[in-house]
């Protein structure tokens, strides 16, 4: 079986930053690309941020600038660094990730979601 844990959300004041982290954890065998979606109430669920396994990045245009996404290999986690936020950047954020669990099974794996806030 394999997990995706988030953590790091929170509620924050305009302007103010957060880092949140996914770790994977399980039968892996590799993760090719982690990312970063999120989902406000009564809205769909939108891509914020994705990077490959080789470190190559993608950005929603609202958070370009803003937003940084990472990953450490050795540790399974990918992170999203949040700098001036903004209170239009609350939502729900999950963690997504394609995961082998061997040589010949690949899924596409969920987080539990992680509730951000930014309000003054």
């Amino acid at each position: 079986q394999v997990q995706l844990v988030e953590s790091g959300g929170g509620l924050v004041q305009p302007g103010g930053s957060l880092r949140l982290s996914c770790a994977a954890s399980g039968s892996i065998f590799s993760i090719n690309a982690m990312g970063w979606y999120r989902q406000a109430p009564g809205k769909q669920r939108e891509l914020v941020a994705v990077i490959t396994s080789g470190g190559s990045t993608n950005y929603a245009d609202s958070v370009k600038g803003r937003f940084t996404i990472s990953r450490d290999n050795a540790k399974n986690t990918a992170y999203l660094r949040m700098n001036s936020l903004k209170p239009e950047d609350t939502a729900v954020y999950y963690c997504n990730a394609i995961i082998w669990s061997s040589k010949w099974s690949r899924d596409d794996y969920w987080g539990q979601g992680t509730q951000v806030t930014v309000s003054s």
